[in-house]
């Protein structure tokens, strides 16, 4: 079979018509001896783990593993348990027991693991020739560079390899090599996706990013993915944004004085064309001052944020100096020339940028920039491996350092032949907005209504009750204001555990589902919103629930355990079973 680009939906098609998930995997190992690049893998998994994991997967079933059947790969810092991990060091590597907590996440779901991709060692960089393995050839055009540092898993995906990849992202690693291959390239809020059983480069900043060839893949894997981890430190819940109605949608740029190209008018061309295509499609544009993005940019190498990357392999790098690659080792080295002091001042530096930042963005929906300002030949960025660098991070350095998220989106080519993108950075927590304007943009029609639903104030000293949606109530939809009316204080999203399933309730207006718990393991995770009411509140809330719903007790992926809505047995048992789609929103926008 044909594997080029295949996404999610193509996939499932192809088992429900009974296609064989084996041989996908064998087209995936077919495409890689056609395409006979050796440096995008460093490990390939062996053929009979491969068909052992698809076997154990029984019959096809996108309810309870929403990636069934679809092959992935991970960055190589990324652990796969019993398969060596070498951050693109072979001296460095190590065989991990178990699987990084997003890979486990991804392989419950069903994802099948293919290999372990190339990367800038030690995930320093954003050109992906920093490496002793070959560097991998870019996808598009062999003369340029790949990106880095996730260099590997841009161009397995974009090679048609692989279905999706995860990255690492500190600096742009998920984002430059997306631009410069012509895929998708999702870089989510921090520590939403765990980064437990992951080699650090600063902990601080790093996120699992992930590449795909659509945008609603990559949308469905990070609903996938992100997990709050308790083993993790830096886990956290994902804030929980979803689209409302919201028109025009309000988007900002750079002003034109503070747009930087390095001389590419062919991209810089491309760039404005788009953003006068958002102007054709009612968008409202905002140019903005950008220099206060660009200092805290330069913040990242040149501050002393630097020294989180000599943290993170000290013991390695005092004992095997001459094990790194002379580029990375130089600038991890460079830490040695700041101090405490430096850092606190860096840090309160930040501070008082980011609070200008928050300013600027106040008043739009995103920011939507170019990813990369020019791109580069491997002759090129070994001729000047420093300068080439920076020059890249020039529209990516600042993002999370600033805390935000990020989606980088193709849009076609430039005048001189070569792939050209734009990257829409949001606040934390806006990965569904991103996607959902992404695909909004993507359409030749004019815009429709699509913003966020700001999260009020929460203080954790009000007294209330919890109580969690599925439907009709969520973000958006006809009876959220029944919530709000209440005084309602929306807190998360959250993903029930693998217990339930989701029905579409016939006869009742506005239209509902039933969500019901099934036998531990026979059902999905389906998408829901945490809300928080006084006890009076509460109670008055409630009394206007309707039969056959009924509240009960909701058991979530993250371990809580939460009042909300459940539906009775009996309704049913005629009804049509939803769960395949997560949720009540991904269900009515289906189409």
């Amino acid at each position: 079979m044909t594997f080029s680009k295949i996404t999610i939906d193509s996939l499932h098609a192809t088992y429900r018509d009974g296609g064989s998930c084996l041989e996908v995997i064998e087209s995936s190992f077919e495409r890689i001896s056609i395409i006979s690049d050796p440096g995008i893998f460093i490990t390939l998994i062996e053929k009979d783990s491969i068909v052992a994991e698809v076997n154990a997967l029984g019959d096809f079933d996108p309810i309870s593993k929403p990636l069934w059947g679809v092959p992935f790969a991970i960055k190589d810092n990324i652990d796969a348990a019993s398969i060596p991990t070498t951050a693109g060091c072979p001296e460095f590597s190590y065989i991990p027991d178990t699987d990084a907590s997003v890979v486990t996440r991804l392989r419950e779901a069903g994802a099948i693991l293919i290999g372990k991709t190339n990367l800038d060692q030690f995930a320093t960089g954003l050109v992906g020739t920093r490496s002793p393995y070959p560097p991998p050839k870019n996808a598009l055009d062999p003369l340029l560079i790949p990106g880095g540092s996730s260099s590997g898993s841009a161009v397995a995906v974009a090679q048609g390899i692989v279905t999706f990849a995860l990255g690492t992202d500190t600096a742009g690693s998920g984002r430059v090599p997306a631009a410069l291959n012509g895929i998708f390239g999702l870089k989510p809020s921090f520590g939403v996706i765990s980064t437990k059983g992951i080699v650090p480069a600063c902990k601080t900043l790093d996120c699992v990013s992930i590449f795909s060839h659509s945008i609603s893949d990559a949308k469905r894997i990070f609903n996938v993915a992100r997990l709050f981890d308790k083993n993790d430190p830096y886990s956290r819940h994902w804030p929980g944004f979803n689209s409302c109605a919201n028109d025009p949608l309000r988007v900002g740029i750079p002003e034109s004085s503070d747009l930087i190209f390095f001389g590419d008018s062919s991209n810089e061309k491309s760039y404005k064309d788009f953003v006068g295509n958002l102007i054709d499609k009612g968008v409202h544009i905002k140019e903005i001052p950008f220099q206060n993005f660009y200092e805290v940019a330069n913040l990242l190498y040149e501050g002393p944020w630097v020294a989180e990357r000599y943290a993170a392999i000290q013991s390695f790098i005092e004992t095997k100096r001459e094990a790194l690659h002379p580029v990375t080792r130089s600038i991890i080295e460079n830490a040695k020339n700041y101090s405490a002091v430096d850092t606190f001042q860096a840090m309160y530096r930040l501070k008082d940028l980011k609070s200008k930042v928050d300013a600027l963005m106040m008043d739009i929906d995103f920011l939507c920039v170019p990813t990369i300002p020019t791109s580069y030949t491997v002759d090129q960025n070994l001729a000047a491996p420093i300068e080439t660098n920076t020059r890249l991070g020039t529209y990516t350095n600042f993002v999370n350092l600033l805390g935000l998220c990020a989606l980088v989106m193709p849009t076609g080519g430039q005048p001189n032949g070569r792939a050209s993108s734009v990257t829409m950075i949001a606040k934390d927590g806006k990965e569904h907005l991103l996607c959902d304007s992404a695909e909004q943009l993507a359409k030749p029609k004019n815009l429709t209504s699509i913003s966020v639903c700001e999260t009020k104030d929460y203080s954790p000293d009000i007294k209330d009750v919890e109580i969690a949606v599925v439907g009709a109530h969520l973000s958006g939809l006809p009876l959220n204001s029944d919530l709000k009316d209440l005084g309602a204080i929306f807190k998360r999203s959250v993903l029930t555990e693998k217990s339930y399933k989701l029905f579409e309730l016939s006869g009742s207006l506005p239209p509902k589902p039933g969500l019901l718990r099934v036998a531990e393991g026979t059902g999905n995770a389906i998408e829901a919103e945490v809300w928080a009411l006084s006890f009076e509140a509460f109670g008055r809330f409630i009394t206007t629930i309707p039969s056959p719903l009924g509240i009960g007790v909701i058991r979530f992926d993250d371990g809580s355990e939460i009042q909300g809505f459940l539906v009775e047995n009996e309704a049913v048992i005629n009804a049509r079973d939803i769960s395949e789609y997560g949720g009540w929103r991904n269900f009515n926008n289906k189409d």
